[in-house]
Order: C-alpha cells, then structure tokens, then sequence
C-alpha cells in the first residue's frame, strides 16, 4: 500500500487501499539513543526531567516563519486512517515555504539537550500505525507548504516537478493536460506524494514499472539537520536512495520529479475467478513475465461470499450471462484475478484480439469471465467513489488493522494453504489483495527491503474494526489473527517482510531490514543524528541530556 499505498475493492464499499548496524557508527551520547532497544507502544515513554509544553511553545513562538503554529485543537493530528494509535503533539506547523521546515528542525536542534521535541510530517495522515503522529512533538502539515507550482516537462524525457504535499490525484489531472501521466501508482490517489515515496508506492502496475519509489528523478529533502539538500542517483545519491522508501527517517520530501509516460484515454477492465490458488497463482506470474500483456495485474482472496457476480453486474458486464448466472460462490474459498490494459479510442483496432489471445493461455473458471470498459482516470480514481460511500455511512474513519506482507513466491503456496486455508477461512472482514511482481524492477540501492527472490507476492488483509464490536470482526480478534499469521510467517521461515511495517523493538527493525541495517543506521546517524524525525515509526529513540 505502499503508502502509504495497497489495493481496494469497489464493489465491496471497503477501502482498501493498497514502506542500521548491529552497532551504528556511534552512538551520540547523552542526545541521541539510536542504538536502543526500548519498546514504544505506549506514547508514555520514560525520559528523564524535560522542557514543559508552555516553555516549548514559548520557544517556537519566537521563530519567524512564512507560516505558522498552531498549539490548540489539535486532535486531528493525533488521529491517522488506522485509528488505533493516538498521540497528540504540542504543536502543529502549518508551513508555507521550506525554510519554515527547516527553521524549525534547526531551532529543535538548537533548544536545550533535555528536550524530547520530536517532528513528524503528515500529509493526509492515511498511516496505520501513528506513524505520522509525535508525541508532545511537532507535526507538519504538508499539505499546507507552498512553493513552485506543478511543472511539467514534455521533452525527450517527461517528467513532473511537484511539492511533497501534493496529492497524486492531483498531479493526475495535471499531467493529462499534456497527454502524460505518472507510470506507477497506489490504488488510492488522494495521499501526498512525500507519503508515498516514503515508503514505496505498490499498486498493480508495480510489476511493469517497479514501484513509485523506482520512477523519481530527483528529490529535495530537508534533513533531521535542518538542512535543505537537493538530490538524486548522481547528486547526493546515498540521501536520494535513502529516503526512497526510508520512513521518513532521514528527511521530509518538500519537492519531487517524478517519470512520466504517455497517458492513453481509456481502460479495458476484466475479472475472472479461480478455485484453485495454485492454478490462480500461475496464471498471474504468466502474466507478470510477459513484455505484450496487460497494463495492470492485480488479485483477491474471496471467503464466504454469496452471490459474487450478482455483485459485479452493477460494473461488469459477464461474457456469457447464462453461464454467470449458474455459477455459485457460495461457501467457497475462490481466488479472483483482475487484469486492466489502457488504450485510445482511436487506436482499438487489434485491441480486442489482442486480448483474446492473452485470456485463452490463462485456466480461470470460464463462466466468471466479467468486463468493463471506463476511462483511465475512472479507474485509476475508483477508490474515492467507494470512500464517499463509507464517509456518508460513518463507516470511514473506524480503526484500521491492516497487515501488509511480501511473501518469496517459492513458499507462497505454503502461505496459502495455512493461512487462507485455516487461519482466516472464515474472515469476511475486508478485503485480501494478493498479486506478484518482478523483482528486478526495484532499486536495491533505496531503503526499501524486501524478499530476496526474483519473484515476490504482496498480500494484503484490509479489515476494518467496528467500534465497540466484540465479535469477528472486532478489532481485538483482528489483531489476534493478525498475529497468527506473523507467527506462522516466523515459524515456517517463508522470509516474509512486512510492507508498511510496523515493529516493537529495535531488534525486531533489525530482523526487519537484515542486512541492510548497518546503511539504514548509519544513514540515520549522518543525516538525524538527535533522532528528530519520524518518532512514530518507533526505529529510533531520541534520547535527551539529564541537566
């Protein structure tokens, strides 16, 4: 997701959407514990005797800024799409340039050592385990920065040049003016681009284009040093690799370039549907290894569902009505493959064939064969129709328990059968995104870690928690199951990783990151050494002074 960043559902109203050394370098004394192992669920962390709230925010009164703080009626940032974490901060920036940013991670550096001043950017605040939160710390609101607007790029090698607090449904609409858009995506388009990059960006195009973090030219990035650094594959490189996909460990994205490609006008929109997870599974590595297929792979798990394609209609037309009539889905585990390929109007000819051609090398079950055709900025933006729904239901801003794994596809069967099979066989509580991806269409320089086969799943379990519900579907049980399934991944050895992770202990980031833990810390340590930045990730811990 991603993140954010996952998969989403239309049809079902849910929201889915869809990122350090044994020992660092050095261990900053009395001002920095980054080599700690304390644990941060609580936001009651114990520190030794600090500066009070009022003396604080005395002290950031006196910065002169574009913009400005605001120290009351701060819930909102205490609150994130997950809902279950909430960890309210003394003050929040409302920035109108990058110099109010970095003024004010300077001035943090600069307060007195007993502080325990943190700062987290937060752009739509879409992170599910108060990663974005700071507790009695500063939050950015990053949609409020101002600066250079939108650029686009039309030469030899598009791109588009955009604030970090830009939203991707923007950019969207923007770059289609020049017939261009960006080649990868999230499934849901309405989080920040400084978001997205900080943790990876996966969406069913990840497969042909890698994912967002591998289609950025350049970066500016204010670091937990305050200063503000300009950045990419041959500039700064070892800062532009590490905030790609760091967590926001090492520096908030102000500004973005961003790849871009030709953008055509409409999609080609086709489900099918499978009993077997290993013939499913097939098919979709079949796909995703093929340079003349489809645009976008993605898949789900469906349990317990009752008339699925009934459901479909109001979207999908069915290739053969009589026969997805008679199909029955009811009490079945079954597995649905979702293939999308964009095309222009004016160039439909051999399309059709085309796609005839790729659906009959594939063993789906042929009456679930369902089509639709929309525009490309329907499908791209079909999240948010499913958003106003649940908003208008009171049923969006609920907690959120997702878990977000990336399984080696040589034990995804594995995966399956245990976990599909018995540990959530009878879970209806949202949707579960499954889909493959190559490899070798990711950097491995940036600091996203993931399983090291050439052929990785993410999978995706997307519930959402009632209040007050004690049953199924209640957050407890959720996270108890949630659980299991990281206890069986740990058990069996599959070398999963989590995606949009989130950990206890610093050893468990270790576990986490392996062997590239030593350049995440050290990267830490040279670029926020005072662990200033991103607190909510809980990686470091920013130790202060005893006066």
């Amino acid at each position: 997701m991603g993140s954010p960043a996952c998969g989403f559902l239309k049809q079902n109203n849910v929201i889915f959407l869809q990122f350090f050394v044994i020992l660092v370098w050095s261990c900053i004394p009395d001002r920095t514990n980054i080599c700690s192992n304390h644990s941060f669920d609580t936001p009651t962390i114990p520190f030794p005797p600090h500066l009070g709230s009022s003396t604080i925010r005395s002290s950031l009164k006196t910065l002169t800024l574009d913009g400005y703080f605001a120290f009351h009626n701060l819930e909102h940032a205490a609150n994130d799409f997950g809902n279950i974490f909430h960890y309210l901060p003394t003050a929040v920036l409302h920035p109108k340039s990058v110099s109010d940013i970095s003024s004010t991670i300077k001035h943090i550096m600069d307060m007195d050592s007993a502080t325990k001043l943190t700062v987290a950017a937060r752009g739509r605040g879409h992170s599910l385990q108060g990663q974005a939160q700071a507790y009695e710390g500063v939050v950015i609101n990053m949609e409020s920065l101002e600066g250079p607007s939108t650029y686009v790029e039309t030469g030899e090698v598009p791109f588009v040049d955009v604030s970090g607090g830009e939203l991707w449904i923007n950019i969207l609409h923007e770059t289609l003016k020049y017939g261009l858009s960006p080649k990868s995506w999230t499934d849901y388009l309405h989080l920040t681009v400084g978001g997205t990059l900080s943790n990876a960006g996966i969406s069913g195009q990840a497969f042909r284009h890698g994912p967002q973090i591998n289609n950025v030219y350049q970066l500016e990035v204010v670091t937990g040093r305050g200063e503000v650094i300009t950045c990419s594959d041959k500039k700064n490189a070892d800062l532009f690799y590490g905030v790609l996909g760091g967590l926001g460990q090492f520096g908030i994205i102000t500004r973005a370039r961003i790849s871009l490609g030709p953008a055509k006008k409409m999609v080609k929109w086709i489900r099918v549907l499978y009993s077997e997870f290993s013939t499913f599974s097939n098919d979709q590595e079949h796909l995703i290894s093929s340079n003349n297929s489809f645009d976008y792979i993605e898949g789900f798990v469906i349990i317990n569902r009752t008339g699925l394609l009934n459901s479909w209609r109001s979207s999908f037309n069915p290739k053969n009505p009589i026969q997805a009539s008679q199909f029955s889905s009811d009490g079945k585990i079954l597995y649905c493959l979702e293939m999308v390929k964009y095309y222009n109007p004016e160039k439909i000819d051999g399309l059709n064939q085309d796609i005839e051609e790729w659906l009959s090398e594939l063993n789906y079950i042929p009456s679930t064969l369902f089509l639709s055709e929309v525009s490309y900025v329907e499908f791209l933006d079909r999240v948010r129709m499913s958003e106003i729904k649940l908003r208008s239901k009171g049923l969006w801003e609920v907690p959120h328990p997702w878990l977000n794994l990336l399984i080696p596809k040589s034990r995804i069967l594995d995966f399956a059968r245990e976990v599909f099979g018995k540990i959530v066989k009878d879970n209806n509580n949202g949707p579960i995104l499954i889909y493959p991806f190559n490899k070798a269409k990711w950097n491995n320089r940036t600091s996203m870690v993931t399983p090291e086969e050439d052929i990785i799943y993410l999978v995706a379990f997307l519930p959402s928690a009632p209040p007050l519900s004690t049953g199924t579907d209640g957050l407890e049980h959720i996270m108890t199951q949630n659980k299991r399934i990281l206890d069986f991944c740990t058990k069996a050895r599959l070398g999963a990783k989590q995606y949009l992770p989130h950990y206890r202990t610093q050893d468990e980031w270790r576990a986490h990151f392996g062997t590239h833990w030593e350049t995440f810390a050290q990267r830490k340590s040279a670029y926020d050494p005072f662990a200033i930045l991103a607190p909510g990730q809980r990686i470091f811990q920013k130790a202060v002074s005893i006066p």
